[in-house]
């Protein structure tokens, strides 16, 4: 028999008066507020000196928004009060603000009402609030077995060499911040992971939870079970599969011979960093090369593949795999002389044709506009301000080295960015208005001359 829904008991002000796409805006505020609250604490830091107050959002943001961009090196600056609570946002970032407060409310008894469903159901991005609940029990299930399994690994590898306590501290702390895309480390010096770029095992253990956390939870579950895959999961994983195998050739090929990048490497470790960071920009931030060092051609292609970044439903950020191909479908249809777009056999819907493209198109004003932005304020070439913009929109966390010197208005245009980034901006636009007004009537068609 089927579990009722129940309305929302009486709950306070700004509960009652805010729509979904305000209540994740809030939450997701009010988690980084706290965050940065925790990380200005003396204890917080290695010195016991409170970080500013800026340095320590920044951080909460970049945590909860599981993007990775820091101004201050994680290892050297945060103690380990300040790594676990920035592990902690992490795993709320990842997971999602609505997802997090609905397991707390399971955990204490509360029924789930329709607001929360329908919360639920907006930062998840489905179509419909059926066994949204179970479906969030799945994700917890889920992120803790494959970061278990992430842990264990990396453990094998790291505790000969870093002893028991650090070792298995670094394995766990990687293994979320990798699953949920989100690029902080725990090596100084703001290396990330370039003292393994010759290490098969950390490459490959790390690019394989960050696809993984890329693909997206309803992907990760079609894939668990027996019947056939839908048309998402085949259209993420193709898409998926194109954007790294592409991304890694054409890596290898232009650094191949950069002095300071790959030119050094034997092929098979060539590959393998090429490999790699091919991966990354699919948004998880870990490095096995000195970004600042790549010719602006693979910066290019970085900054392409950031801006797409992984797929929906997961922890990834960017436009999404999918957000990108439905416009290529549609171009498709028009060289061939369609009607409908179509992929994998299958006519898509123009509500989805209409979001996809909006998003694409919304995506490219903002960043190109931040990246403006920044490269006023911080006086740097657009390349970089493009990259660390995009870095910031797809919650990505890879730099060229400008973030530690942003200015205060350079700090908060990252900011506003990374937070944009994760939300989304559609649950942005809506939470700024009041409610959508669909029309109950349609124009007369006429036709403009386009091309």
């Amino acid at each position: 028999m089927a579990r009722a829904v129940t309305l929302d008991k009486p709950s306070p002000f700004l509960r009652r008066t805010l729509n979904p796409a305000q209540t994740i805006l809030a939450g997701f505020a009010g988690i980084i507020l706290m965050g940065a609250l925790l990380l200005s604490l003396p204890a917080a830091t290695e010195s016991g000196t409170p970080a500013p107050f800026l340095t320590a959002l920044f951080t909460a943001t970049s945590s909860v928004c599981v993007t990775g961009l820091v101004v201050v090196d994680t290892a050297d600056t945060w103690s380990l009060f300040g790594e676990l609570v920035i592990l902690v946002l992490i795993q709320i970032g990842g997971l999602g603000y609505m997802a997090v407060a609905t397991l707390l409310a399971l955990l204490l008894g509360r029924r789930i009402g329709l607001r929360e469903r329908v919360a639920l159901q907006e930062s998840h991005n489905l179509y419909t609030i059926g066994g949204i609940v179970r479906f969030t029990r799945a994700i917890l299930r889920l992120t803790l077995a494959i970061e278990a399994v992430g842990a264990i690994l990396l453990a094998i590898r790291w505790i000969p060499q870093f002893g028991p306590g650090r070792g298995l501290y670094y394995a766990v702390f990687h293994a979320v911040s990798a699953f949920n895309n989100a690029g902080f480390d725990l090596f100084g010096g703001y290396r990330s992971l370039t003292p393994f770029v010759r290490d098969p095992s950390v490459s490959l253990i790390v690019a394989g939870l960050i696809i993984l956390g890329g693909l997206g939870f309803i992907v990760l579950m079609d894939l668990g079970s027996p019947r056939r895959l839908n048309l998402h999961a085949k259209v993420v994983l193709a898409a998926t599969g194109i954007l790294i195998g592409v991304g890694t050739v054409l890596v290898l090929v232009i650094e191949a011979s950069n002095p300071a990048t790959l030119g050094p490497l034997s092929l098979p470790h060539k590959v393998l960093a090429a490999f790699f960071q091919g991966v990354t920009p699919r948004t998880a931030g870990f490095n096995t090369v000195d970004i600042a060092r790549l010719y602006e051609p693979t910066l290019m292609l970085l900054i392409v593949l950031m801006f797409i970044g992984a797929s929906p439903g997961g922890t990834g950020g960017g436009i999404k795999t999918t957000t990108f191909i439905v416009p290529l479908t549609v171009i498709k249809a028009m060289l061939l002389g369609r009607q409908d777009a179509e992929v994998f056999h299958r006519r898509l819907d123009p509500v989805v044709v209409y979001k996809a493209v909006t998003i694409a198109l919304l995506g490219v004003a903002f960043v190109v506009a931040m990246a403006v932005l920044l490269s006023i304020t911080e006086r740097v070439p657009f390349i970089q301000a493009a990259f660390e913009t995009v870095s910031a929109f797809g919650t990505v966390g890879l730099s060229t080295g400008i973030t530690p010197e942003l200015t205060t208005a350079g700090r908060l245009i990252i900011i506003g960015t990374i937070f944009t980034g994760r939300v989304g901006l559609l649950t942005v636009a809506f939470a700024l208005t009041r409610r959508q007004s669909p029309a109950n009537y349609r124009y007369p068609e006429d036709r403009i001359l386009v091309g």
